[in-house]
Formats: C-alpha cells, structure tokens, sequence
C-alpha cells in the first residue's frame, strides 16, 4: 500500500508545482504588461506636455521680438498690429520686468495672466510680482529687450500654463488611480476565490460525510444483528452478504474521492450496462425517501465509451439524487436514454418531472457552492461537470427546464 502511493503523493507535487509556476507566470505577465501601460502612458503625456512648452516658448520668443521692435520703432502700425495679435494668443503667465529683473509700476500693466488681489497693499503687490519672477527665473532664462545700441531696457520671465503645470502630474495621478484599482480588484479577486475554495473544501467535507453515512450506517445496523445472538444460519448469511456490499460501497467511495485531482484510469465500458448498475441501486432505495420515483431507462446496448467506471457512476448518481430531490411530486419520474453520438461515443439525456429551474438557476447551477435546497452545499453538479468535462473530455449542460415541468441534462462522453 505506502509503495503504491509514493508515486501518487510525487505526481501530485508535480502537478502542485505545475500549477504554482504557472501562477507565478501569469503575475510577472500582467506585471510587466501594467508597467509597459504606465510607461506608455508617462511618454505619451511627456510627448505632449514638451510640444506645448515647445510652443509656448516659440510664441514667448515671438512676443520678445515683437516688442523690442516696437521698442525701437513706435510709430510702426504693422508691427503694432502684429504686437496685439501675439498678445492675444498668449495663455500661460508673463511678467515684464526692467533691466534690473524689478516689477514695473502699475504692475497689472506689464504682466499676462497673472491675477493680484485687489485688496493687496502696492508693497504687498510687489512682493508677490517680486517672488512670481524669481520662481520663473529657476524654470527658464528672461528674454532680453534690447536698443539698436544693445543697451538692453526690458526682461520678459514667462512660466508654463496651467494646463502644461497640469498635464505634468496627470500620468503620476493616472498611475496611482490604476494602481489603486488593481490592487482592489487583486484583493476583492483574492478574497473571492478564497471563499470559493472554502465552499469547495466544506463542501468536499459534507459530500465526503454524506457519501459514507448511507454504508456505515447500514453496518451499524448489521452489527447489532449479529450482536442479537440470533443463531439463524440463513439470517448470519443474508447479513454477511449485506455487510459485504456496505464495504465494497465504502471502497467505491473512497476510490472516487482518491481520483480527485489526478488523471483516473479510463477502460472499454459498456455504457448501457453501467447505467442498468447504477439505476437498479437506486431502484432498492427510491421507495425509502416516501415518495414514489420511478426510473424508466431507454438504453442502446451497443454504445460503449473509455470511462473510469467509479467517477461515471458518482456523475449518473449525482443527477439522479438532484432529480429526486428536486420531486415535489409524488408520481415522480426519471427518464434516462442512451443513444450512440453521431462523431462516436455516448449521448446520455437524464429528464425528470421534478419542479424545474428558473433561468437565474440555470445559469448559476453548476458553480460550487450554489444551491436551491435547504440543507443542501452544492457540490454534486459542479462535481459532476468537472468529471465529465476536466476527465472525460466530455459535455455536461442543461438541455431544457422549466418551472412546474422539469429539467433535461444531456452529458456527452466522446
């Protein structure tokens, strides 16, 4: 037995190991991917924001160059009209200063999109015209206005718009934003699919009880059979029978529940005559639950598939309990038809009579953890796709439901 699960345990951490790489993977992708985004993002707006001071500086020059032509020639009407036409179109903040870098008086006369408060004192005004040059002296140099002698007479200091100021901080802002969001989104994603995994292990626990309650406690029963003292040869015999079948189920079970998460070994199966086995386990035990459930089969002896007979027999098991539970009715029925695929394989319909899904059911029914029972943890039909679809490299989907009528599930084994 340890000999025989060495490999298993190895295989496993393989696989664990697969799993984990491949996660890892996937993070420095999406890593390296959202720091291409904010790197494009960081160029693209830097690209921006120097055109326009590119273009602010072009028009500051301008601007200097128009004045000091005016300066040395006033009565030119052109050139005054050029003067104006530059002026207009300058946006961000100018001061004009004299040749010794200090404001002019009346201050609002010789500055562009500069606003004072009028409530300022003159010497409180100067001093904020005083502190605005020397800010825009550290950004870049004056422009000089100068005489035909280069005596020079004016400075012009400019600083960028409030727009450039703006669009310098919007990638750092767009940034954390992003990242803001992914990292919401990583926690929100990691919190979810922890609760998903702990639905999946409680679930595994509870299926795990479930399946083993039904044999252990008809072994309880025995037992205090052949505790009784009863000496009947037939009934020791029909009870030894009974307990062997009870033990054969628990190692079916634990079969089942060992394959999980490994790839099981599939063989050459007659379709039809694994689901007579099923079906005629549950023909000795419908009767117990109180209502009367039959289960018609309509089965192509002919069909056969490469299946791992324990895990097909836990799907049909499981669709045939959802069906029963689902009865609200006592007449209830469960029809199951096996018929050959056209591309090979098996067609298997399981249809009941049982009281349906709503299309908010039908979309939720095969996730882990969903449920419309009462004491139910919605494991089995999540179980059952996973099975089908991850093992089998088969189908399993809602054919057809309806409120009040039933439900039809169609699995395909290739």
């Amino acid at each position: 037995m340890t000999s025989e699960r060495r490999p298993a345990s190895g295989s496993d951490r393989v696989q664990f190991g697969r799993a984990a790489i491949s996660k890892w993977q996937i993070k420095v992708v999406l890593t390296v991917f959202g720091l291409g985004i904010m790197a494009l993002v960081l160029m693209y707006t830097k690209t921006i924001v120097d055109d326009l001071v590119r273009n602010e500086i072009s028009t500051v020059d301008l601007y200097a160059g128009l004045l000091a032509r005016s300066a040395q020639d006033a009565e030119d009407q052109e050139l005054l009209f050029y003067l104006d036409r530059a002026y207009s179109s300058i946006h961000f903040p100018v001061v004009i200063t004299g040749a010794d870098e200090q404001p002019i008086y009346p201050y609002g006369q010789f500055m562009l999109n500069v606003e004072l408060d009028s409530t300022w004192s003159t010497e409180e005004q100067r001093s904020y015209v005083a502190d605005l040059i020397a800010e825009m002296k550290l950004e870049y140099p004056p422009y000089e206005i100068t005489t035909p002698e280069g005596e020079v007479i004016q400075k012009i200091f400019y600083t960028n718009s409030a727009i450039v100021r703006r669009l310098r901080y919007m990638p750092y802002v767009e940034i954390l934003i992003v990242t803001a969001f992914i990292l919401v989104g990583y926690v929100a994603f990691s919190t979810i699919r922890r609760n998903e995994v702990s639905n999946i292990w409680v679930g595994m626990a509870k299926e795990a009880a479930h399946q083993l309650g039904t044999p252990l406690s008809s072994l309880l029963a025995w037992l205090e059979i052949l505790r009784s003292g009863d000496q009947d040869r037939e009934l020791v015999a029909r009870t030894i029978d009974e307990m062997e079948q009870d033990v054969n189920r628990l190692n079916v079970i634990a079969n089942r529940f060992s394959k999980i998460g490994s790839q099981p070994q599939k063989a050459r199966m007659n379709m039809a005559e694994e689901i007579e086995r099923v079906c005629r386990y549950f023909d000795s035990r419908l009767p117990n639950i109180g209502r009367k459930v039959v289960i018609e089969r309509d089965l192509d002896p002919t069909v056969e598939c490469d299946v791992s007979p324990d895990l097909f027999a836990w799907v049909l098991e499981n669709l045939i309990k959802n069906s029963t539970e689902a009865m609200e009715r006592k007449d209830g029925l469960i029809s199951i038809t096996l018929r050959a695929r056209a591309k090979g394989g098996a067609l298997i319909l399981v249809a009941d009579n049982a009281k349906g899904m709503t299309a908010k059911d039908r979309k939720r029914v095969f996730q882990p953890g969903y449920t419309t029972k009462r004491r139910g943890w919605g494991l089995g039909l999540s179980l059952s796709k996973r099975i089908v679809e991850e093992y089998h490299e088969g189908k399993l989907f809602i054919k057809d439901t309806q409120p009040g009528v039933g439900t039809t599930f169609q699995m395909e084994i290739p």
